[in-house]
């Protein structure tokens, strides 16, 4: 199935359409949700309501506004984020063994985002630009808790997004 036949199928709600989805980003959305969360029985979680919520959310895609994959980068971050913020999340982090809380390089979901070619583009992307794509899509950060990182304006780093996601279209043609 093409993408364009995946994203049809899911606007008539077929299941099978679903599992397309999970063949070619489960990988990717694993790796992106586990950059976040730093665990990975939370990350599976995640992950599992990631595609409920594409499934139930389909209609919100604008193909016309940003490709699929990119959508369902997005579904998956803002679901992490949303998972960090729960007082369940916050309570495990606390009460966790604090090997099972440290991220681990070596995982090797991790670098799934890869698979999709997304961490290579955002590397060509000019280093204050590629700093605040990092912080905010691959390790969760808010814009405020940039802000606070990098120590620049909210006006800055919204500049600084918006910018680094025009440039990141370009090679999408």
């Amino acid at each position: 199935m093409t993408e364009t036949e995946i994203i049809a199928a899911l606007k008539l709600g077929d299941k099978n359409a679903l599992g397309e989805v999970y063949d070619r980003y489960s990988a990717a959305l694993y790796g992106v949700v586990l950059r976040i969360v730093q665990s990975p029985e939370v990350a599976e979680e995640v992950v599992q309501d990631v595609f409920l919520k594409i499934f139930r959310n389909i209609g919100s895609f604008d193909e016309n506004k940003g490709r699929f994959s990119t959508w369902v980068i997005n579904v998956a971050r803002n679901a992490a984020i949303d998972a960090t913020r729960t007082s369940e999340f916050k309570n495990r982090q606390k009460t966790d063994q604090f090997d099972f809380v440290v991220y681990r390089e070596s995982h090797p979901a991790t670098n799934n985002v890869d698979t999709i070619g997304l961490r290579e583009l955002v590397n060509k992307l000019d280093e204050k630009h590629r700093k605040v794509i990092d912080l905010a899509y691959f390790q969760g950060y808010t814009q405020s808790e940039i802000e606070q990182e990098m120590n620049i304006p909210i006006g800055t780093v919204k500049t600084r997004m918006r910018l680094a996601m025009k440039e990141l279209r370009k090679y999408f043609g």
